[in-house]
């Protein structure tokens, strides 16, 4: 028995036009009003045991952490095995409320109560 050999269809190919690209306008500047600053931006009171380490007058969250930061290191406060605590002097017992050792992420929680 010989086989039937199958026959191959090949369909022909539609060949799509494509639409031409339209140019790209230019971009239109337009001017808009400011906007306020973020609310964590906005200049908050110091109280007086931040203040000894921070220095006075108000000021953002963001320049009380930095100044606090820049304290920790300058005292080198830091524990040498685990960097993320803190080992505070007597300045920053005051402000965190403990001599134990704290960790950077509970700081900001206690550095909000001394500021409004």
């Amino acid at each position: 028995m010989a086989k039937a050999k199958k026959k191959t269809v090949v369909k022909a190919k539609k060949t799509v036009k494509k639409k031409p690209v339209a140019k790209a306008k230019k971009a239109v500047k337009v001017k808009t009003k400011r906007k306020a600053p973020a609310k964590f931006m906005a200049p908050l009171k110091v109280s007086s045991e931040l203040a000894e380490v921070v220095g006075k007058g108000p000021m953002p969250r963001t320049e009380v952490t930095k100044k606090l930061w820049a304290y920790i290191k300058k005292k080198k406060l830091q524990d040498e095995k685990n960097r993320r605590n803190i080992n505070p002097d007597d300045a920053l017992a005051k402000v965190f409320g403990s001599k134990k050792s704290i960790n950077m992420f509970q700081m900001t929680k206690l550095v909000n109560k001394h500021l409004s």
